[in-house]
């Protein structure tokens, strides 16, 4: 399941990519709008598909480690 969950993550990925750079071309406002429409679709899905395959997420600490006062006595 894992690499199926992978799998799809790539594809929404490379789909992400693909419409990024159709808007990077010229196109009619209908166009402009149908992609812009499916990219933020694609990245909701890939979102949702990531907080569920990874639920936990882990964030650095702030600011300057904290020194022990065993390090901070001369």
């Amino acid at each position: 399941m894992f690499d199926q969950d992978l799998a799809r993550i790539r594809t929404h990925r490379n789909n992400i990519h693909r419409y990024r750079r159709l808007l990077k071309t010229r196109l009619s406002d209908l166009e402009r709008r149908f992609i812009e429409r499916r990219l933020s679709e694609e990245q909701a899905a890939v979102e949702a598909l990531v907080s569920e395959t990874f639920p936990v997420a882990f964030t650095l600490p702030k600011g300057p480690p904290a020194t022990s006062s065993a390090e901070a006595s001369p």
